[in-house]
């Protein structure tokens, strides 16, 4: 797509501003839907900057839908539940073939009763993000809301943050748009993305997110959308929801619709014909999950046409016509260098692995949690060995077991013990007969005030207070405990 560089003299702005508008739409597809950009960053820019200044020269041509307008200026005051125009189910779970063809036994068994007797399923699989589910609406063409998934029947409004990403259309480049479309899809961080701002979260002195997922989801519940607008957020539509003047007969061509009208849709979604093909295509992204970009948990199977679908219907709040294939958590084997014990916010020691670092599940691993003495001693973990580590969606990265027939050897080190006083503060530690942990009963140790102090700032999701911070003011003498951080001055905050 062309688009001259400058208006003809004496031209309409309203037809230049549509004209940069469509163009920018356009290009912006390219880059961040499609990956393949026609031109450069800074002929892009130019488009954007002639935009911007036509419409701060004729404020009565801005409108909802530029791209100019899809960072709002303020932040809003709260997130506003709204309730789906229909729910978002949740999925029943497969592991296994069997598991997947008894699924479809209960299909056919279901159909047999409303007189369906031999039904000839087409299936539609695709990879399941582990992200954050999102409803996307349209009315006439024009965004206008997005929520969270919330509890599946009410979600949290989350507009100001969806309108700033590239990827979501602010309107549908279409003649004769629908009265209304209700787009769903799974918002997400790249894996790539994520190490980038973790970096970049690092160098600034800001605490690090535990994972892509939870960096996703924290982002897109901001109530200051220039803080979304800051991160690399992606996204891949999924299905059509609710719907006025337009209907669709198949799960995939609702999906092809999707990719016509410049959403993003991931391209190795794949329409099967039996129970064959399924296993054989939730296996191979079970192979590959380790070399993608980004992460998956399993992969989501649904029956194509939609009226056996509405046939099918749902039992509880699942879907009787659709099931995720859920993958093993994943785990990988590393050498445990050490074992450390830090006292937590109450006192409690808790041990801690230092790794070799691993790769688990695309993010580098170097550190894992044993939970306590006695799930430490139950799996007889020990310093010098090497241990299988897991990794599972949210679930902090931990030693799962000793690595195979290492138990097995005679000339084992000795199991880890906890330490006879507090490593912070050195206060001798006791063990209440009534718990699992050993503990720093010093009440004023720094170990516990720092965890404290830290896990009340991450509380109150202050951005730009992060563990640095917390550490600096609590070196400087600034900080004690929470109360304190109310009597910063501005001074001491800069």
């Amino acid at each position: 797509m062309s688009v001259a560089t400058k208006p003809p003299r004496g031209g309409d702005p309203s037809e230049r501003v549509t004209e940069l508008r469509r163009a920018i739409d356009y290009h912006a597809y390219r880059y961040y839907v499609l990956d393949d950009p026609e031109i450069g960053d800074d002929e892009y820019d130019a488009l954007y900057n002639e935009l911007k200044a036509l419409e701060e020269e004729h404020p009565e041509l801005v409108s909802s839908d530029s791209p100019t307008q899809r960072v709002a200026p303020e932040p809003v005051s709260e997130l506003e539940k709204v309730t789906h125009l229909q729910p978002m189910l949740s999925l029943a779970n497969a592991r296994s073939a069997e598991e997947l063809q008894a699924w479809i036994h209960r299909m056919r068994n279901h159909l047999a009763r409303e007189g369906i007797t031999d039904p000839k399923f087409e299936f539609v699989a695709e990879p399941k993000i582990d992200g954050l589910a999102i409803s996307l609406i349209y009315r006439d063409g024009v965004f206008e809301r997005g929520a969270t998934r919330g509890n599946g029947e009410i979600g949290e409004d989350v507009t100001h943050n969806l309108r700033t990403m590239p990827a979501i259309p602010l309107r549908l480049q279409m003649p004769d748009p629908p009265a209304l479309v209700e787009v769903r899809g799974e918002v997400y961080m790249s894996l790539p993305d994520f190490a980038a701002l973790n970096e970049r979260r690092a160098q600034a002195g800001l605490s690090t997110f535990m994972n892509p997922r939870n960096s996703a989801a924290g982002t897109i519940r901001q109530l200051d959308p220039k803080l979304a607008a800051e991160r690399p957020l992606s996204l891949w539509c999924y299905a059509i929801g609710t719907t006025e003047g337009i209907s669709f007969g198949a799960h995939w061509n609702a999906l092809e619709w999707l990719r016509e009208h410049r959403f993003p849709v991931h391209p190795d979604v794949q329409k099967l014909h039996t129970e064959e093909e399924v296993v054989k295509q939730c296996r191979s992204w079970e192979e590959r999950r380790g070399s993608l970009e980004f992460e998956i948990d399993g992969v989501v199977v649904k029956v194509n046409q939609v009226e056996l679908q509405r046939r099918l219907g749902s039992v509880g709040r699942e879907p009787r016509w659709a099931i995720a294939w859920k993958f093993p958590p994943t785990t990988a084997r590393t050498r445990l260098h050490q074992i450390i014990w830090a006292p937590g916010k109450f006192g409690d020691l808790h041990p801690a692995a230092m790794l070799e670092p691993v790769r688990v599940g695309g993010v580098t691993v170097k550190m894992a949690t044993l939970h306590n003495e006695e799930d430490l001693q139950r799996k007889d973990i020990r310093e010098g060995e090497d241990v299988i580590v897991l990794r599972a969606g949210d679930v902090i990265p931990q030693v799962l077991s000793p690595a195979p027939h290492v138990a097995e050897r005679e000339d084992r080190p000795a199991p880890a013990r906890p330490p006879g006083e507090c490593p912070v503060c050195h206060t001798p530690t006791v063990k209440p007969e009534d718990s699992v942990f050993t503990r720093c009963p010093n009440r004023d140790c720094p170990g516990r005030r720092w965890q404290l102090l830290k896990h009340f700032a991450g509380a109150m999701d202050v951005d730009g207070l992060g563990e640095k911070q917390v550490e600096l003011f609590m070196k400087l003498g600034w900080v004690r405990t929470a109360a304190d951080f109310y009597r910063l001055t501005p001074e001491q905050i800069a």
